[in-house]
């Protein structure tokens, strides 16, 4: 039987392998240092206030919608359904990678458009209030138009990216991101939804902004932008006396075209500092749209002026958060995406609460995280997802760089421990030769 010799395992051989040992043992140690890591502040910043204003939105709007004689908790229940599939999903979707959301750009824009195509379809799309915007399926109302504000911010901030070095140029800005996002915008403006035109519009402002593209190219979009808000508004007859009734409240018919803007203002008038009580509302018998567009009359009548002070602390806090991250960063897509998503969910709340207050004329744009509607929050709940994903990956590039010093600085010094021990070697040997010698020699 023959047998094959294996040659003798070297010194150095053994070394490399105990190397290679310690370095993926440091890469698992550094692998379940990043699990176990505690979030950012922005993290927290962000993850708290998305999850204590659609919880403060599911109390309000079963308050709100316990006038209904029917079913009371019908609206609620539902509500506290998505809210249940929204939370988890706002997590779900922080863990995912940016360079998803960079490879999925196109696609969501894609999706966004032909779902917001589908109210045109008969059958299936439905009116409110005289704007075409929500579809039904299986008994269940969605506006797509909620799901396209997001897209539009991440397929900007992605054109965008690629074009960093471009953005000196007015045509490297708006071609393609205007022309695509003009025709995004018109999909929703056909049917006459002019608040998340408006909302739509500042989305694409946002990014632009955040983009560092010259001050000076804004003022084309704002002046088409203008141009097309007051066409829109000037052909219908009950827009413009609601537009016009915002500046002079006195020309307003507080049983026709101002029954909502008027009410609201009584409920929050009703409410003094501290509040009627939780449920005790009575304007919520009278507004038409108490759970939606008007939920924060609700809060201020039942809660006072401290329950609209909380509500404006919590998205004030995460505004903070929000433009921590865009701080931080150093990824332009990060920037641009997160610059639309902040200045969406704040600017679409700074345009509710305005409307409940008298400041802005009644424009149908619900209060994000607590207006009810499922497919608004389950919207604004991925918008938070990705903006933890953002966040997450501030402390992640500041720790990977720590522990790259520290991985590199230890293979430095076992490097130079083994070739002070392989020199303490090779002298000792010589050392007893040489000691030998001199015996033979005497």
């Amino acid at each position: 039987m023959t047998q094959t010799a294996h040659p003798p395992r070297t010194e150095s051989a053994d070394s490399a392998e105990r190397a290679g040992a310690a370095s993926r043992g440091l890469s698992a140690r550094v692998s379940l240092g990043r699990l176990l890591t505690p979030p950012s502040t922005e993290f927290v910043m962000i993850a708290s206030t998305a999850v204590l204003l659609t919880l403060f939105g599911v109390v309000m709007v079963l308050s709100a919608t316990s006038a209904n004689p029917t079913a009371p908790y019908a609206d609620a229940l539902r509500q506290g359904m998505f809210a249940a599939i929204g939370i988890p999903l706002m997590f779900i979707v922080s863990r995912l990678p940016v360079a998803f959301f960079k490879k999925v750009a196109w696609p969501m824009l894609i999706f966004g458009v032909l779902f917001q195509l589908l109210v045109f379809v008969p059958g299936l799309g439905v009116s409110s209030y005289g704007n075409k915007n929500w579809i039904r399926v299986a008994g269940v109302q969605l506006q797509p138009s909620e799901f396209l504000k997001l897209a539009l911010a991440v397929w900007i901030a992605f054109v965008l990216m690629r074009k960093q070095s471009k953005l000196g140029t007015w045509h490297q800005v708006f071609i393609p991101v205007v022309p695509v996002a003009v025709l995004a915008i018109g999909t929703v403006l056909a049917g006459d939804d002019l608040g998340t035109v408006m909302v739509l519009v500042l989305v694409m402002l946002g990014c632009l902004f955040f983009s560092g593209a010259k001050l000076r190219l804004f003022i084309i979009p704002a002046i088409l932008g203008l141009i097309g808000v007051l066409g829109f508004a000037l052909s219908s007859e009950n827009r413009m006396k609601r537009i016009l009734a915002a500046f002079d409240p006195s020309t307003c018919d507080a049983e026709k075209e101002c029954y909502q803007a008027v009410h609201g203002m009584w409920g929050m008038a009703n409410g003094g500092i501290f509040g009627v009580g939780l449920g005790n509302s009575q304007e919520k018998y009278w507004l038409p749209a108490a759970s939606n567009d008007y939920i924060f009359a609700i809060v201020g009548e039942e809660l006072g002026l401290l329950g609209c002070l909380l509500v404006l602390v919590l998205f004030g806090v995460f505004a903070v958060g929000a433009f921590h991250v865009i701080r931080r960063t150093s990824d332009p897509f990060v920037r641009i995406a997160a610059g639309g998503i902040v200045v969406w969910i704040i600017g679409q709340a700074l345009f509710n609460i305005g409307v409940v207050v008298r400041i802005f004329p009644v424009m149908g744009v619900p209060l994000p995280f607590m207006s009810q509607g499922g497919t608004s929050l389950l919207s604004a709940m991925m918008a938070c997802g990705i903006l933890l994903a953002f966040a997450r990956t501030i402390p992640a590039k500041q720790k990977d760089a720590v522990a790259a010093s520290r991985n590199a600085t230890g293979t430095r010094g076992r490097a130079a421990t083994r070739k002070t021990a392989a020199r303490r070697e090779s002298i000792a040997p010589r050392k007893g030769t040489a000691s030998r010698k001199g015996k033979v020699a005497r």
